[in-house]
């Protein structure tokens, strides 16, 4: 007959990484909790933020993207209807990531795209891509430097050679 010694079996579990553990279990509740209770703000939003701090448009222009039939998106000036750029297929992603979410929003409301989209420079530098109908937003900074430079691009004081 086998006789199994159980102590040797036996799995310990170090205090020092459980404390670890309990602390930011702990942290974690009590920044929920403070949120919660209205000690910290929920979110920033950017254009309060930016209100706040009296920053300004230092350049705007209304923008038009199109869909071409080999899934190309052209993007033309809003007013002028300039070309200012084509992406072709595997390109330009992160346009039509943020022109899809927009557009998403104005399919849900029932609206066209007859009102161009506005691209905004702030005082700060940062970049927002707006949707006067619908009211959202995408601050275009907040996604990394290339994908801001694509938008740059596209804003009037930008080289021509920067745009496709």
């Amino acid at each position: 007959m086998i006789v199994r010694e159980y102590e040797k079996d036996e799995i310990t579990v170090q205090k020092v990484p459980l404390v670890l553990m309990g602390g930011i279990v702990a942290i974690s509740l009590v920044l929920t909790a403070s949120v919660t209770a209205g000690f910290l703000p929920k979110q920033s939003v950017p254009a309060e933020a930016r209100a706040a701090a009296g920053i300004a448009a230092a350049e705007t222009r209304s923008l038009r993207f199109f869909d071409e039939p080999d899934g190309t998106v052209r993007v033309e000036d809003g007013a002028s209807a300039e070309v200012l750029g084509r992406f072709g297929p595997g390109e330009g992603g992160f346009i039509r990531a943020t022109v899809r979410s927009l557009v998403h929003q104005r399919r849900i409301r029932g609206e066209g795209p007859a009102v161009p989209f506005t691209l905004t420079r702030w005082e700060n530098d940062n970049l927002t891509l707006a949707d006067p109908v619908t009211g959202r937003s995408v601050e275009v900074s907040s996604f990394g430097p290339d994908n801001r430079a694509v938008y740059a691009g596209l804003l009037p004081s930008a080289r021509k050679g920067g745009a496709r």
